[in-house]
């Protein structure tokens, strides 16, 4: 049973999907911390990964970047490969000294100026959320290993290079300061439009890769592999 966009058969994929952006981080997902992990798409490079973590079955499976591409894939998991429970693990650009490079931000919220939900679905407002069973998942998850969450407000931007001029405050002051968004993203939004729409499961992990406070930022193989402790967050909330 494929579709435009994946080739995996019906039963390939696991309930639960954790979903990086690059297709490479989920390879080394899939490496690093699965058992019998078997490749079950490949289609445009985007690779998925079925295997088990501590007895359970748990896929992995790049989303790509920005809400029109997680957007396709998430559906179609959703939709047509059983999935109940997609969780987001990607990086983010903090908006506060409060959240420093290499923290794990669990998202409460998505703000976003996207049309996204308002196109796919009709869904009004600018904000959309995670599921409450899957976030508490990942808050015992993290207890459980001892590794620290931020939680708060996310933003997701179709934007990533965005010419503002000399604006006081700035966009990302005001999203900071007006709606508590801790970091900025740029898939989360349509991730959670997605599932309440088709009644899933969605969250959102996000680890700080650079910041718009501080001038530290990670390099892509550190993006791409040193992200563990919000992986071993998500795979240990996975049901």
């Amino acid at each position: 049973m494929s579709t435009p966009h994946n080739r995996a058969e019906a039963g390939d994929f696991a309930k639960t999907v954790l979903m990086p952006g690059d297709p490479l981080r989920a390879k080394f997902i899939a490496e690093t911390f699965l058992q019998d992990a078997r490749l079950v798409t490949d289609v445009r490079g985007m690779l998925g990964y079925t295997g088990t973590y501590e007895g359970r079955p748990v896929s992995v499976m790049g989303s790509g970047m920005g809400m029109p591409s997680i957007g396709i894939y998430s559906y179609e998991l959703y939709k047509f490969y059983g999935v109940e429970n997609i969780i987001r693990i990607g990086s983010a650009g903090s908006y506060t000294s409060k959240a420093k490079l290499f923290d794990v931000v669990l998202a409460t919220g998505a703000v976003s100026e996207s049309s996204f939900a308002k196109v796919q679905c009709g869904m009004d407002g600018d904000i959309t959320y995670p599921s409450n069973a899957l976030n508490d998942a990942l808050r015992a998850s993290a207890k459980r290993q001892g590794i620290p969450l931020i939680e708060g407000n996310i933003h997701s931007s179709d934007v990533f290079y965005r010419e503002t001029g000399s604006e006081t405050p700035t966009y990302w002051e005001r999203l900071r300061d007006e709606r508590g968004c801790l970091a900025v993203e740029m898939e989360s939004f349509a991730l959670f439009a997605n599932a309440k729409t088709l009644g899933k499961n969605a969250a959102c992990l996000v680890t700080i890769s650079d910041s718009f406070v501080s001038p530290e930022i990670t390099t892509p193989e550190q993006r791409q592999t040193s992200f563990t402790n919000m992986m071993k967050v998500a795979l240990g909330a996975a049901y």
